[in-house]
């Protein structure tokens, strides 16, 4: 996790009913995926160096955003960069994302967290948080289920 003064890093948690193992799956597999990450379509094989797409439709228009994977730590560590066109900005380098997702055996259940570094400004990592919180809490409840 990165310096917590950078006010453009958006951060989330939530504590998931279910082992490490269980939330692994809920970030890995599209079927799982698709149930709470508002619908989105994610292919990766999960291995780093390998390409993820994200694709849907939001608000009536589809997209398709796109990263890598760039570290991977069954069941405790993902790291992906990532990139959404729909951003405006060119597809380069330094307009990619970092998103980390940490997942930690804890009391009660297991503590799943995500940062994403990049964000244009705190306004925007404050919505961006907002939107990984209703993931994670979306996920929550569809492992919470299973």
């Amino acid at each position: 996790m990165s310096d917590d003064s950078d006010d453009t890093i958006s951060r989330a948690s939530t504590v998931v009913d279910a082992a490490p193992e269980q939330v692994w799956q809920a970030l890995t597999d599209p079927a799982i995926v698709k149930q709470y990450f508002f619908g989105t379509t994610v292919t990766s094989d999960w291995r780093v160096g390998s390409p993820i797409t994200y694709s849907g439709e939001w608000e009536g228009k589809a997209y398709e955003d796109k990263g890598e994977v760039l570290e991977v730590d069954e069941p405790h560590r993902l790291v992906t960069s990532f990139f959404s066109p729909s951003s405006g900005k060119a597809d380069a380098p330094e307009n990619y994302q970092t998103v980390t997702y940490l997942i930690e055996q804890t009391d009660g259940g297991t503590r799943v967290s995500v940062e994403q570094d990049n964000n244009a400004d705190a306004e925007a990592a404050a919505h961006s948080s907002g939107n990984w919180q209703m993931i994670l809490d979306g996920l929550a409840g569809v492992v919470g289920r299973a």
